[in-house]
């Protein structure tokens, strides 16, 4: 990756709000501001400096049934990594690093698959809903396709997102392939609570299992108060039906808590007195914590947030006036604040939030920022509505040890160093 970030050009010197040049979040807002990088001229030369290019000089390309990302946007595309005896067992990571707003590409989502991905023929796929319901059923498609239906975005986390951050020494890679095991979309399908509701769950039904149709057959235990609260069967994303990477042709969303429970090519609901005890909550998914005792279906990912722009693998193009933006997010509901440092967590500033801020979505947050050209030290940290606080690396760690895989969500540091260069740093 060779990103460079040039400086805005600013005549006036507003005052800093914070340490290490960081200014006034609505700064961008209210002023008229030049990229260092614009060029001059003068009309006598408008006409050599605009000739037409070539592309400007026959018929472009015709219409195509789908459309697809320019040839020159080679970035945007997703870091792979799998198991090479088992090529369907492994994760690929959402390039945050080179993505704008808050809505990630269907094609760009990150994946975590087991034993690949199923190629389901929808008119054959079916929803079984049974176990502790007074009238079990199938629903398929079609059939699940009639009942009302709601949207909302939501990111969805893997529980192993930044487990890096665990690492003793920071490991050096892009923002995305460091923490790109979240995306956000807009998720379409029918509330869960209706189709149990029909269902008749009985009383002593306190769990739901939920089984996908991938070779692995992949199922983990659910809270029956989750399922009846804001789980979705969640049949599209961004619009058009769900890719089959991320579970077509239904997908079991519950918004704010970890991947693995948001279950894949969706085929089973069981209503249950307990939990299964499955591999994935019990030898994975789960947290030694110092003191022996382990923790367990941990679902809700906490308040986080991350430094997109600039970050490893950017440059910056000498002193001078940047935007600093990131994203942030939050299992427990809407981002409240987020606070940047640009010396390493000494002092810091409010960043601006970018309406629409909405529960258990991306957030995205900006802030002016006036290099000087020296080291430095770039961090964020987010608040969430619940009056959670992101807690620094070290805190973290306290309290949870360094035996953990699963759910890191401590504040992420850049290091600039004089050439503008970006680096993972403690």
């Amino acid at each position: 990756m060779n990103q460079t970030s040039l400086p805005f050009e600013y005549h006036e010197s507003p005052n800093p709000v914070a340490g290490g040049g960081l200014l006034d979040r609505r700064l961008f807002l209210r002023q008229s501001l030049a990229l260092g990088g614009m060029v001059f001229i003068g009309q006598d030369a408008l006409g050599d400096e605009f000739d037409r290019p070539a592309w400007m000089l026959k018929p472009g390309l015709p219409f195509s049934n789908y459309g697809q990302p320019s040839p020159h946007e080679k970035e945007a595309i997703r870091w792979v990594s799998s198991n090479p005896a088992v090529p369907g067992n492994g994760v690929s990571w959402t390039p945050l690093h080179v993505l704008a707003g808050t809505v990630t590409p269907s094609g760009l989502h990150f994946e975590r698959h087991h034993n690949g991905v199923p190629q389901i023929d929808p008119a054959q796929h079916r929803l079984l809903i049974h176990g502790l319901v007074n009238f079990p059923f199938f629903l398929s498609m079609d059939k699940l396709a009639s009942y009302p239906m709601v949207s909302r975005f939501c990111f969805i986390e893997c529980g192993g997102n930044s487990n890096t951050g665990w690492h003793d020494e920071p490991v050096q890679a892009s923002a995305g392939n460091l923490h790109g095991l979240v995306s956000c979309s807009e998720w379409t399908g029918v509330p869960l609570s209706i189709i149990l509701n029909e269902a008749g769950i009985q009383p002593k039904a306190r769990w739901l299992i939920a089984e996908g149709a991938d070779a692995a057959a992949m199922n983990v235990s659910i809270p029956m108060e989750k399922a009846l609260d804001d789980a979705i069967l969640a049949i599209y994303q961004n619009g058009e039906h769900i890719r089959p990477e991320n579970g077509y042709p239904l997908r079991l969303l519950l918004p704010g808590w970890e991947g693995v429970t948001q279950v894949k090519w969706l085929r089973r609901l069981e209503a249950t007195d307990q939990p299964a005890m499955t591999r994935n909550e019990t030898s994975k998914y789960t947290e030694l914590q110092p003191n022996g005792k382990a923790r367990q279906f941990t679902f809700i990912m906490e308040a986080k947030s991350l430094i997109t722009h600039p970050s490893p693998g950017h440059a910056l193009q000498g002193p001078g006036l940047y935007q600093i933006s990131g994203l942030a997010w939050s299992g427990r509901g809407k981002i409240k604040k987020v606070e940047i440092s640009a010396d390493g967590g000494i002092s810091w500033a409010e960043a601006e939030l970018q309406e629409p801020i909405l529960s258990k979505s991306f957030t995205r947050f900006r802030i002016p920022w006036r290099w000087n050209g020296g080291k430095t030290v770039l961090k964020s940290r987010a608040f969430d509505e619940s009056g959670y606080m992101q807690p620094e690396r070290e805190k973290l760690i306290l309290e949870r040890g360094k035996n953990s895989y699963f759910h890191y969500n401590g504040q992420v540091a850049w290091s600039v160093d004089t050439e503008g260069r970006l680096s993972h740093v403690y």
